[in-house]
């Protein structure tokens, strides 16, 4: 039977509760989905032998679980261990009147959680399709699938999506209603936005090989 699903808003635990600017703080589901959605590079946070790791890796999400994978060589994708997934898209920066105020408009969300390593083979396919599609839409159906040895060389991790923390932070510096708006100095935000460009051929492509549609489509097109 289908699992139930999660609530709609996010637990506070320890580790999810806001302390510091609670304002920028939400507990809604759907913007930690949002988040997800907009990108696909996440850092993976794991203490191995007792150092920390911070791993840079992309990832794909079903409606519950959270997918990463790398090589079955590395350290950080053991499994069964206590990790932290951070994702956050920098929107611009706040240029205040004073360098105290200056900031950044940003989303992120930090999931926390025990990484399962995911054995069942038809769910590691599935959740490499997840990621592929996460990243690229079109791409698993237009790219050959993973063989038999390129899936023994390939560890997937799920992160379960129930315990999660989320900030935003947009709009103008906090300063505008303060003494140093009598300054006169220019005060607001300098956007930052990522937009795909065109394609680029493999050199080793036979003359005449066309861009597939759903990666030509991208071209021109704001990511996240």
């Amino acid at each position: 039977m289908p699992s139930e699903p999660f609530p709609t808003r996010l637990p506070e635990t320890d580790l999810t509760r806001h302390r510091r600017l609670r304002d920028q703080g939400s507990l809604e589901r759907v913007e930690l989905e949002a988040i997800l959605d907009a990108g696909f590079v996440c850092h993976l946070g794991v203490v191995v032998e007792g150092r920390p790791l911070v791993v840079p890796t992309v990832y794909g999400r079903d409606e519950r679980e959270l997918y990463l994978h790398g090589s079955v060589a590395s350290r950080s994708l053991a499994g069964d261990l206590r990790v932290c997934v951070t994702v956050t898209h920098i929107d611009g920066l706040v240029l205040a009147r004073s360098v105290f105020e200056h900031g950044v408009n940003y989303r992120s969300a930090m999931i926390h959680g025990t990484a399962r390593k995911v054995t069942d083979p038809e769910e590691k396919l599935e959740g490499l399709r997840r990621l592929t599609e996460h990243a690229t839409p079109g791409q698993w159906s237009y790219a050959r699938r993973p063989n038999r040895k390129e899936l023994a060389a390939t560890t997937l991790l799920a992160l379960s999506l129930e315990e999660a923390s989320v900030k935003i932070r947009s709009g103008a510096p906090d300063d505008g209603d303060g003494p140093d708006a009598e300054l006169g100095l220019w005060a607001g935000v300098l956007p930052l936005t990522s937009v795909w460009g065109e394609p680029v051929a493999d050199p080793a492509l036979p003359s005449g090989t066309a861009v597939p549609g759903h990666v030509a489509r991208r071209a021109g097109t704001r990511h996240g």
